[in-house]
């Protein structure tokens, strides 16, 4: 087993800062590389401190905005256009930046893209559903509406 420091947002290991044991390989080949986490060391205390520090800057400040925030995401449909063939199928897929672009464009909010999951990749038009995690405890459900460009 590993000890390693995240340094971004792993769904189902946990948040920046956290110290957390991971297989060998795990950590090696996958979340080093990518960026998710370093390695522990005696030192990196201080690391820890800054990572909370700036993921504390970032999360909306109080539960009650986070709370108004997922009440006027889920209350609204966001529409996505994107270039699809003739039978609905896209080029290419929605990604999680796109979503996080059209939330804005709507205006209720930015949403950092960090913070969306798609369940399964977005490949067709259609009415699709993403989950948006605000804080460790709030998180909401948006619904997509996916229509072919002209």
């Amino acid at each position: 087993m590993s000890k390693v420091i995240l340094t971004h947002e792993v769904t189902g290991l946990g948040a920046p800062g956290d110290v957390i044991e991971v297989k060998n390989g795990y950590a090696r080949n996958y979340l080093v590389p990518q960026g998710f986490a370093t390695p522990w060391t005696r030192g990196g205390e201080k690391q820890v401190e800054q990572i909370k520090a700036a993921r504390a800057a970032r999360e909306l400040e109080t539960l009650e905005e986070a709370k108004a925030l997922k009440d006027a995401i889920e209350a609204n449909a966001i529409t996505l256009t994107v270039k699809a063939g003739r039978e609905g199928r896209l080029f290419g897929s929605v990604k999680p930046g796109d979503i996080a672009a059209a939330i804005a464009e709507a205006g209720i909010g930015e949403i950092d893209k960090r913070k969306v999951e798609i369940p399964s990749a977005i490949k067709a038009t259609g009415s699709h559903e993403a989950t948006l995690r605000l804080r460790e405890d709030v998180s909401a459900t948006i619904s997509l509406r996916v229509v072919a460009a002209k």
